[in-house]
């Protein structure tokens, strides 16, 4: 037999399943690589403003480090009230943040059927939170010069920082956790109320950032639960997801699971071919373990809906919105 195929599957099986959590995040925060130096100024900077049905959406910029400037919507309920729940809400491939916002790649207002990203800012804003939404490295306006007429630089970005020691998901991860510090600056974000709602990529930087910073007292990952080995592994996928090592860490689900015992929330669809069903369900039956475990059965909550690779929201976002309040 000439096949390396039992090589590599005896490599994607290569995991731990019990893990010290302080330990494993202290190997996780290695294994996403160096990461730039933080700004010690945000210098928040507002560019537009436009009211809308509902709420009012802005577009600040800030800087995370010296070279790296996020452009970031903040979508506010049309509101009495002084403060709000607050919401991070990150996308996945795709044209960038204003998917989540209802634009067009253009910045005009999209009036047709939303895409997989189901302008679900809008969705949230709706609902009462205060939401906030950061172009991710690598998408709309932040991708390279060289790559202007491709949907993103997750290639070019990617390959470069591994050879410079680091990942774009460490990058990506680095600025959430910026982002969180921006929404700190503002007097009615209400600081233990914040939440997390990442789909597809979005799902990886946003479950490695709830992990790694305690800020985060909810979290959706939406299109993304799965474990390495039923996903990435098992077809291509982008370069933006691989993280070098990380299988002497821990698999995805144990990954994930280091957010227990705070409240998450895994919404997939049963037709996903980018993160199939079958993955889903093994990634969360040891979810399940993990939060029984913790004894905060409770705080895990999973929806299963009838479609493919899409944002749901037909739970998530009313749970969201529950649970943030119950801080």
């Amino acid at each position: 037999m000439l096949e390396p195929d039992l090589f590599f599957e005896k490599l994607s099986e290569n995991h731990k399943t019990v893990i010290d959590p302080t330990d494993v995040r202290k190997q996780l925060h290695e294994k996403l690589g160096k990461t730039p130096l933080e700004s010690m100024d945000l210098d928040i900077q507002k560019l537009e403003t436009t009211e809308c049905i509902g709420y009012t959406r802005e577009r600040f910029v800030f800087q995370a480090s010296e070279d790296l400037i996020v452009p970031v919507y903040v979508l506010t309920p049309h509101s009495t009230a002084t403060s709000f729940s607050s919401v991070l809400a990150l996308h996945g491939h795709g044209k960038g943040s204003r998917e989540l916002v209802g634009l067009l790649e253009d910045g005009s207002e999209d009036q047709t059927e939303p895409g997989i990203h189901q302008h679900a800012a809008v969705q949230l804003v709706k609902k009462g939170m205060k939401v906030f939404v950061p172009e991710i490295l690598g998408f709309g306006d932040r991708k390279l010069k060289r790559d202007k007429e491709k949907t993103n630089s997750c290639f070019a970005m990617a390959s470069t920082l591994l050879m410079a020691g680091s990942t774009l998901v460490g990058v990506r991860v680095f600025e959430a956790k910026r982002t969180l510090d921006m929404m700190a600056t503002f007097h009615d974000v209400k600081q233990d109320q914040i939440g997390l709602f990442g789909f597809s990529g979005g799902g990886l930087v946003a479950g490695l950032t709830s992990v790694l910073d305690q800020r985060v007292a909810a979290t959706v990952l939406s299109g993304f639960t799965n474990t390495f080995k039923h996903s990435i592994l098992a077809m291509d996928h982008c370069i933006d997801n691989y993280i070098p090592d990380i299988l002497s860490v821990a698999e995805l689900p144990e990954l994930i699971g280091l957010i227990s015992p705070r409240k998450l929330f895994i919404e997939a669809g049963d037709e996903d071919r980018i993160f199939p069903i079958d993955g889903v369900r093994e990634a969360v039956s040891r979810l399940e373990t993990i939060y029984e475990t913790n004894q905060v059965s409770q705080n895990l909550v999973i929806d299963v809906f009838q479609g493919g690779h899409t944002i749901s929201g037909r739970h998530s976002f009313d749970w969201l919105q529950i649970e943030l309040k119950r801080q």
